[in-house]
């Protein structure tokens, strides 16, 4: 099996990484499960739905987490996200070359309330504390659930994101917009107009993915190596200035599109010529036809060269 959107959280790394490479923390033997779920006689998992561990991927020397969307959807809780913290912050005491994350969520799990916030809260201090020691961070987003909530916040922490066309990034799911403001701001059944707005395609356009690869292991494999290679060649240093530059990038965005409600009329602003015909498009003809047009980067530009590539 070649995709990884239909392969699970333990699959997608057996195929990832190097062969027999991943030491796991804290398996399912182990059984670290959430006391809340066992208070409200819900179903648990004996690894919380993420598993954690170190591994190689080529010459590197990483750590790597993996959510499993089959369980509650990826969703985060107090054990799920201690899990995360403990692994990023035993990246800076071995001083692993980088950190990937596997992430399918859709964001804080409802049945732990405020313990499931505060531990994305953490998620987040912990990942900038890897990256303020000069390590990078790597978010791979492919999996059914897409990436939302305040995992969505934490993918945008890293240093970069690779995504496929099938998977999704946003703030907000489709159904909690729909549900708060109503199916006029956002048609949660229009699939189409779903996929256009979170969508790789969208993010990689929008400069939020610093790579689009097709939904295969091996070119999310490969854009992972890419992505680490390029982040230690040109990554710029946590700093004032950089959070300031980010958010002049985001003020030229809102002023460049904030007036525009589709996606599609944003892509034609940005010069690309027939943007209905983009959704139809495989990665590689997507990534020719538009690595042009993509708005403000997020990353250095040496990143996007690495696009093309692994795609």
């Amino acid at each position: 099996m070649n995709s990884y959107l239909e392969l699970n959280a333990r699959q997608r790394l057996s195929r990832l990484l190097d062969a027999d490479s991943l030491t796991e923390f804290l398996p399912p033997s182990l059984r670290v499960c959430s006391p809340h779920l066992a208070q409200l006689d819900a179903p648990v998992a004996f690894d919380d739905g993420v598993i954690i561990g170190r591994a190689r991927l080529q010459e590197h020397s990483i750590m790597v987490a993996a959510q499993e969307g089959g369980f509650m959807g990826g969703a985060v809780g107090e054990v799920h996200g201690a899990k995360l913290v403990g692994l990023l912050q035993r990246a800076i005491i071995e001083k692993v070359s980088a950190v990937l994350l596997l992430l399918e969520t859709g964001g804080v799990r409802l049945h732990e309330a405020n313990a499931g916030l505060i531990a994305v809260s953490e998620v987040m201090r912990a990942l900038l504390d890897v990256r303020a020691a000069g390590i990078p961070v790597i978010v791979l987003i492919g999996g059914s659930n897409g990436c939302f909530g305040g995992m969505g916040i934490v993918a945008c922490c890293a240093n970069a994101i690779v995504m496929s066309e099938e998977g999704r990034l946003a703030m907000s799911g489709p159904e909690v917009i729909e549900t708060a403001n109503g199916v006029e701001e956002f048609d949660s059944r229009d699939r189409a107009l779903v996929w256009r707005t979170t969508g790789g395609k969208h993010r990689y356009l929008l400069g939020d993915c610093a790579m689009l690869v097709p939904d295969t292991v091996a070119a999310f494999r490969q854009a992972a190596c890419d992505a680490i290679n390029n982040v230690r060649q040109n990554e710029v240093a946590l700093s004032l200035a950089a959070l300031e530059q980010e958010h002049a990038m985001l003020q030229a965005r809102v002023d460049q599109f904030g007036s525009l409600t589709d996606p599609l009329a944003i892509w034609a602003r940005l010069g690309i010529a027939d943007p209905d015909a983009l959704a139809m498009l495989e990665a590689d003809e997507f990534l020719a036809r538009t690595s042009a047009h993509r708005a403000i980067h997020r990353l250095p530009t040496a990143t996007d060269n690495s696009a093309g590539s692994s795609a």
